[in-house]
């Protein structure tokens, strides 16, 4: 699946959209800025495999500080049988360069 653009993140967030939204980063990033993802640090990824398992044919978006780190979660979930990962490009710096543009 093609990654998320910020554009579209943003957009689906506004409008309040539903989705599986996982943020990668290291716990005091997301203290200090979060978008509301549930976060499971990268390191941390392998140990919630089971709990995401019923996640496996489901849009998962994955977000980080730039779009580093999610992508090697993409790629990880993806080797264990996830079909439907996207990163954010860019990552939450993105993100918020987007919202100061739009004001």
């Amino acid at each position: 699946m093609a990654d998320i653009t910020v554009q579209e993140l943003k957009e689906r967030l506004d409008s309040g959209e539903d989705f599986h939204f996982i943020d990668v980063r290291e716990v005091n990033e997301y203290e200090e800025d979060n978008l509301g993802a549930q976060l499971i640090p990268l390191g941390e990824l392998p140990d919630h495999l089971d709990d995401l398992e019923h996640l496996k044919d489901e849009e998962i978006i994955i977000h980080c500080r730039s779009g580093a780190r999610s992508g090697r979660a993409q790629q990880f979930l993806e080797a264990n049988g996830f079909s439907n990962v996207r990163n954010v490009t860019g990552g939450i710096l993105a993100y918020r360069e987007l919202e100061e543009r739009e004001g």
